[in-house]
């Protein structure tokens, strides 16, 4: 079988597993996630035995041990994506909410109601737990949802679906086996053909670093939700509680540095620039963070202290090319600014609509710059750190999406469905 039949069955066997998860009910998919839970626990040393041939194509093809690190199952990895199947069991059904209602003159009743989108292709990298909250969150939503991992996960992201296909299969006779799938051929071309197939697959969702993700948006013919990068602010207003700026500036960078909501540059007011910058060097340096700065701050920096004070900052001249950066790393840009209109112009150049932030106890400046920065979460005294679908109060997240049309923001269920309108006549004909 070629690949482009091969890929084209695939799409063909998850629409029609598509109608059939349509049918169940809440009680019947919960029922099914608390099952795959339970048997993920159980199957923990096939899924290690999977996962110890993964680590070893890992380290033989050169993997960072960072990357390894992601690429693990261990026990306590395997416990927490069982805790996440039954979190998204918990959570309520997004399927099959009225929205919206209303009797039109003739008596027609409409209702508009949530439904699945229908199949979900989700593409992503070295994390295998991702197979299980992808599958999780597409499940509980009604639709049927085609994973391709990394090439170095494929057996630890074949098992893990098979055990929960099985378990649900075991609980529910009636759950369709293609409404959870792996690409089962790391060929790249894979995804070429089956985000070709814009008559089966509803939807593509990336998740991963830039290259991966515009590598997709270009050969994809279906509709495709993401975010390319993650280019997050934080600016201390002239009116800031300095002392919680410093905190939220740490927090923002250095509690998690490889995260894609972790500010990557640090705006300054310049009125409070030399007393601020004086409080937050410090604990900034406390974290081995590098600092690539602007000609005012780095003057400022400079004359803060004697390079052989520790803890010493390390400081370099920021570059143009700098502000564009996600580090995702312990570098963090800086730059002083005159005014709001000015950190608002800097961040719609150098910004990537993901997370920004303001440090101010004037109400009038941070309603300012709440409306007229354009991103999917714009905050006001709290860290960038929170844009995430746990912290947002949505249990497990299946992305962060930047785009406009649709979902944004931290997507969980209610993002995993579409709509559609019902009505219900006794009769009625239009004249």
């Amino acid at each position: 079988m070629s690949l482009s039949d091969q890929m084209r069955n695939l799409a063909r066997n998850a629409k029609a597993a598509s109608r059939e998860l349509a049918r169940l009910s809440s009680t019947e998919k919960n029922a099914c996630l608390q099952a795959m839970a339970s048997a993920l626990l159980e199957a923990e040393p096939q899924i290690q035995a999977a996962n110890q041939l993964d680590l070893e194509f890992g380290r033989s093809s050169g993997l960072s041990g960072a990357m390894l690190d992601r690429l693990r199952l261990d026990s306590k990895r395997i416990q927490a994506m069982a805790q996440g199947l039954r979190e998204v069991a918990n959570l309520p059904d997004p399927v099959g909410i009225t929205l919206d209602s209303r009797t039109r003159p003739k008596g027609l009743l409409l209702r508009k109601v949530s439904v699945p989108i229908g199949v979900i292709v989700i593409i992503y990298e070295s994390r295998p737990n991702v197979t299980a909250d992808a599958a999780s969150l597409c499940f509980k939503s009604g639709n049927a949802v085609i994973l391709r991992g990394g090439k170095e996960a494929l057996n630890s992201n074949q098992i893990i679906a098979q055990t929960m296909v099985q378990a649900a299969r075991q609980t529910l006779p009636t759950f369709p086996e293609h409404a959870i799938q792996v690409v089962p051929t790391p060929d790249r071309d894979a995804i070429r053909e089956l985000l070709s197939q814009t008559d089966l697959v509803d939807l593509c969702m990336p998740r991963g670093g830039e290259g991966l993700i515009r590598a997709v948006v270009e050969c994809s013919k279906v509709p495709v939700i993401k975010h390319y990068k993650g280019v997050c602010h934080v600016f201390v207003d002239r009116n800031a509680d300095l002392e919680m700026a410093t905190r939220i500036a740490l927090n923002a960078k250095a509690q998690r540095p490889a995260v894609c909501n972790a500010m990557e540059t640090l705006l300054v007011h310049s009125d409070i620039a030399q007393e601020f910058l004086r409080m937050a060097s410090g604990p900034l340096a406390s974290k081995n963070v590098e600092i690539r700065a602007d000609p005012a701050s780095l003057t400022i920096l400079s004359s803060l202290a004697p390079a052989n004070t520790p803890p010493a900052l390390t400081i370099k001249a920021a570059t143009d090319q700098d502000y564009y950066t996600e580090y995702n790393d312990f570098i963090l840009n800086l730059r002083i600014v005159d005014s709001l209109n000015t950190a608002v112009d800097h961040i719609a150049q150098y910004g990537s609509a993901h997370s920004d932030s303001i440090i101010t106890q004037d109400e009038a400046t941070a309603k300012d710059f709440m409306a007229r920065v354009d991103s999917a979460a714009v905050y006001w005294n709290a860290s960038t750190r929170f844009t995430d679908g746990g912290e947002f109060g949505m249990g497990a997240e299946i992305g962060i999406s930047t785009d406009k049309i649709g979902a944004r923001g931290p997507m969980g269920l209610e993002e995993l469905t579409s709509y559609k309108w019902l009505g219900f006549g006794t009769g009625q004909i239009r004249t």
